[in-house]
């Protein structure tokens, strides 16, 4: 994923989010998303608090002084709670300003820290670039937690592509996944996690559906088991 086009799908998932969040009255922004029990404004105030927290990330890798993506767990669901009831208008507002300094960030990074390794709050271990797909993971997976008109196949498919790969690659390094093969039976996409275990095939977007804890499988077949497993744990 190269940065100018990294950046450019990720301006274009922005411009998605915010039309969809923008045509909901402040009535409908209080409703019910696929990630209960959060509103549509926790949602929204979510990927607002996450992009300061890449943010932070990038700055670190700049400065090299550590800085936290979160203070702490507690005090980002206090963030986000405290952010959720706002007009349409705040929340539009706060998603734009957020990815103006996003895009900044990157923009201006110089060249020594794009080799820089930061502590993301799992734990893991990033440089800058990682972070892109991660940012567009954020706008696009939440999207579709809306519930408002914007599903897992509305999302572009080099977009999927791209958010895929950074999930697979969460959990490959992780020792405790277990093994499993990935078939996109639309555009041809394979991922192996391990040998052996059960193979999970269909559609591109409804792969990133199951594998991001959104559905059960709906739209995938399996072989090598009964029924299509519960997706790994991967955040």
């Amino acid at each position: 994923m190269q940065d100018v086009t990294a950046l450019d799908a990720i301006a274009a998932a922005t411009e998605r989010f915010v039309a969809t969040v923008g045509a909901l009255s402040d009535a409908e922004v209080a409703g019910d998303t696929l990630v209960p029990p959060w509103s549509r404004g926790h949602v929204v105030t979510h990927v607002a608090r996450a992009t300061d927290s890449l943010c932070r990330l990038l700055s670190w890798a700049r400065t090299g002084i550590e800085t936290p993506q979160y203070a702490s767990m507690a005090a980002r669901a206090a963030e986000i709670e405290a952010g959720a009831r706002r007009p349409v208008a705040e929340l539009v507002a706060d998603v734009r300003e957020t990815a103006a300094r996003f895009e900044e960030a990157v923009r201006t990074l110089p060249p020594a820290a794009w080799r820089a390794e930061v502590r993301m709050r799992t734990g893991e271990l990033r440089t800058p670039a990682t972070l892109l797909p991660t940012r567009l993971r954020e706008l696009e997976i939440h999207h579709a937690d809306l519930d408002a008109g914007y599903g897992f196949r509305d999302i572009p498919a080099d977009a999927v592509r791209w958010i895929v790969g950074d999930i697979v690659e969460a959990l490959a390094r992780r020792p405790d996944t277990p093994p499993l093969r990935l078939e996109a039976t639309d555009t041809g996409l394979v991922h192996a996690l391990g040998t052996g275990g059960p193979t999970v095939s269909g559609r591109q977007a409804d792969l990133l559906g199951w594998l991001s804890g959104r559905s059960s499988g709906t739209g995938l077949t399996v072989r090598g088991a009964d029924e299509v497993p519960a997706a790994p744990f991967w955040i």
